[in-house]
């Protein structure tokens, strides 16, 4: 058949576009060119720019990273002191703790410990030299230093911060020092001494040495008192550093530094020194002192210099560009139209994929469509993994294609669709008979299809829908498309659990449409009348043999009194407005069946029915107004899929603190996850009935069970198998470890919570 190519089948238009822009291109390309050079030199300026605030951030943050460093070791240096004046130490003690805190921290030259609170009071200082760490006392002259003064009084006021002193000239070092100061304080908050560590000038400017960012950029730290600690210090012409240092100087940041440290990033002061244009980036650091970084504007520039050369070299090339421009657009557009091709290809099975079906249709041709379903898709994702679900697709499109190449269906084509799904496309126009022959043929063909994963046997059943377009033709349906009309007989065909169905416009929409509506007006009626009641299942204990709980079913009484199966009417209430009501009407006949029976009661809940507030909320605050919770258990209904894990745990955690189990329903169904036990906290494991009918005559459903039974019991998880439909499978369900059955080998549902053993 002839098949329509959206894209690849514009290809002149597409190269008539091309050739457009490429004239395009070619002329606007001097305009760039003229222009390259101006947006260059912006962005490189600008990249400088992040590259220098990056460094000021980098070496500002390895300085507050040092400070604090100095501050936790006087804190701890106070904690010590604190502790030896609860034990009255000597002189002997002070110096030995002294001394080792000094060793086991190197960034301090030397630390100071005044202690009043002994008797008598006693003050010692260690330093760092070459020779080791000493320690000696200390007169009580140095208390009058003037910054230790005015710290003294808010120490004895209560507060514990760390000092941060300015920088003076200490004797015992012989250098400049800044010193952190922390107090000594009792369990009252009373003041027993001090505690402090020594930052050399020497260190400060080795800090500062390793700032880098152009040759002659420089480092600084201004203090309170505008005294300044430079990277100049070691610089080899000291007359132009220290000219450089009394710029810095005359700024008088000290002034500055509680705005600079209101700032989040550094704030940009320019700067001429000698005539030449510098930039200050500053900032202030945790020890209450102005940090800047000097950076010479020429020598920022001056990275720019080889940005212009290449711009220069660039106008040059935009001949020989031109003349290999034509070429290369050929060649690229060619590749991309190989890429297009990828679009209509699907990636797991390389055949045509959804994509290349629908525009195909769009030809119009006579033909017929054929979609092709796995059953049960979902749970070789769920029990073995996405990569078992994908082998799954693999060889169900082998087969098809193996198939496809017998005599009747020669021609065809076969399509991969999303998810679990694959078309076929036979082109003609056959007879009635000789179509469905063919598809009988194919279902019979596709029978019986088995996977080999991992040493099992994975048993795999299809599903098939048919409609063909000289079909909907002569049925006067031309505004059905033909590949909806195929997933609706996909649909009938899994409802009637057949093998494959064809599209019957006689007996769709309008038939379900007229359907619902009636059930919808029954159900509502129903419940007006309170026609809507409560049945209940025994769950028999299969360790005990007692039936100590029951599950609580709806059911529709019809207008003569008798009960009406939920798979006649639950679906439609799901979508309408009555599903609301209908849960919360079994909320009140489940509750009321608690307080006239000593038995456990389970509920069953969908998601949608947890994640609505009116149901949710409604139905914990009756159960904590009842306190029924210790006898209840909210049956999750897992088949139909848990998507908001989030409010789901909420909704769990809220009613196990009121005493309620939770159970998982129907696991092993469609929708069947490891993941729900994992993430939510549950009690019971229901297995599905899907399952548990097949025990008498499947081996692989005794091994799903088996496996399900193990991983439960590991994680301390109760199970009850459902649909235990006969004393064999009673047997079965028993040998494998079950804790509890239900089924109508147990007992029907029945009005009223009562079991009277098992049936002869």
């Amino acid at each position: 058949m002839r098949r329509q190519r959206p894209v690849l089948g514009r290809r002149p238009l597409i190269m008539l576009l091309l050739a457009l822009l490429v004239v395009l291109f070619l002329g606007g390309m001097w305009l760039l060119s003229t222009l390259n050079l101006r947006q260059a030199e912006e962005t490189l300026a600008s990249l400088r720019q992040r590259q220098i605030v990056d460094t000021f951030h980098a070496n500002i943050d390895r300085i507050d990273a040092h400070h604090r460093r100095m501050e936790q070791n006087s804190r701890d240096l106070a904690r010590a002191g604190r502790l030896l004046t609860e034990m009255g130490a000597g002189e002997a003690a002070l110096a030995e703790t002294l001394t080792q805190a000094l060793e086991e921290f190197p960034d301090a030259r030397g630390a100071t410990l005044w202690l009043t609170a002994l008797d008598p009071p006693r003050a010692l200082y260690a330093r760092r030299s070459e020779a080791g760490v000493t320690a000696t006392p200390l007169d009580t002259d140095w208390q009058e230093a003037g910054w230790f003064q005015r710290r003294l009084a808010a120490w004895r006021e209560g507060e514990g911060q760390p000092y941060w002193s300015t920088t003076y000239f200490k004797a015992a070092v012989d250098d400049a020092v800044i010193s952190v100061a922390a107090p000594v304080l009792d369990d009252d908050g009373r003041l027993l001494g001090m505690a402090a560590s020594d930052w050399v000038a020497e260190d400060i400017i080795g800090l500062m040495a390793g700032v880098e960012v152009t040759p002659s950029t420089f480092a600084f730290l201004v203090d309170r008192e505008n005294r300044n600690l430079s990277s100049l210090a070691r610089a080899e012409d000291l007359a132009d550093a220290g000219r450089r240092i009394d710029a810095v100087s005359a700024l008088g940041l000290h002034r500055e530094i509680v705005a600079l440290a209101a700032e989040e990033g550094p704030v940009r002061r320019p700067l001429t020194l000698e005539g030449e244009a510098w930039t200050l980036y500053l900032g202030a650091t945790r020890a209450g002192m102005a940090f800047g970084i000097a950076v010479p504007q020429a020598e920022v520039d001056a990275v720019l210099a080889p940005m212009r050369r290449v711009n220069r070299r660039l106008l040059i090339g935009i001949g020989l560009a031109m003349a290999l421009l034509a070429g290369v657009t050929l060649f690229l557009v060619a590749g991309l139209l190989r890429q297009l091709r990828t679009l209509y290809t699907d990636p797991l099975t390389r055949l045509p994929n959804r994509a290349r079906l629908l525009a195909d249709l769009e030809a119009g041709r006579a033909g017929t469509l054929v979609l092709v379903n796995v059953d049960g898709f979902k749970q070789f994702n769920d029990l073995f993994g996405h990569r078992c679900g994908d082998r799954v697709i693999q060889h169900v499109a082998e087969r098809l294609e193996e198939a496809l190449a017998a005599a009747p269906w020669r021609g065809s084509r076969l399509y991969r669709m999303p998810g679990d799904e694959h078309a076929l496309w036979l082109p003609g126009a056959p007879s009635d008979e000789a179509l469905r022959e063919r598809v009988e043929a194919l279902s019979q063909a596709l029978h019986g299809l088995r996977l080999a994963w991992r040493g099992q046997e994975l048993p795999l059943q299809l599903t098939l829908g048919v409609a063909s377009s000289w079909q909907l033709d002569r049925q006067g349906d031309r505004e059905e498309s033909l590949h909806s009309s195929a997933n609706i007989a996909l649909k009938q065909a899994r409802a009637e659990r057949r093998s494959f169905a064809f599209y019957d416009p006689a007996t769709r929409v309008r038939r379900d449409y007229e359907r619902n509506l009636a059930w919808a007006n029954r159900l509502g009626q129903a419940l007006d009348e309170g026609r809507v009641v409560a049945y209940f299942q025994p769950i028999l204990d299969l360790g005990s043999g007692r039936v100590g709980k029951f599950e609580c079913l709806v059911r529709m009484l019809d207008e003569a009194g008798e009960p009406v199966s939920p798979g006649a009417f639950l679906e439609v209430a799901r979508r309408s407005r009555l599903y609301r009501r209908l849960t919360l009407t079994m909320v009140e006949r489940c509750l009321a069946a608690l307080a006239e029976t000593p038995h456990d009661v389970s509920l069953n809940l969908s998601s949608e029915d947890i994640l609505d507030p009116e149901i949710s909320e409604a139905l914990l605050a009756r159960v904590a107004e009842q306190g029924v919770g210790e006898r209840l258990i909210f049956e999750i209904l897992e088949s139909e899929g848990i998507d908001n894990y989030a409010a789901v745990s909420d909704f769990i955690a809220r009613a196990k603190a009121l005493g309620v189990r939770i159970a998982i329903d129907d696991f092993g169904s469609g929708y069947s996850n490891f993941e729900h036990l994992l993430r939510l906290d549950v009690d019971l494991l229901k297995i599905d009935g899907s399952l548990v009918r097949q025990l008498d005559g499947s081996g692989d459903a005794e091994s799903l069970i088996r496996g399900i039974v193990g991983f439960a019991r590991e994680l301390g998880i109760a199970t009850v198998a459902e649909f235990v439909h006969s004393e064999a499978v009673l047997a079965r369900v028993r040998a494998l470890g079950v804790d509890h059955a239900q089924g109508a080998c147990i007992g029907m549902p029945g009005p009223e919570p009562r079991w009277t053993g098992l049936p002869d």
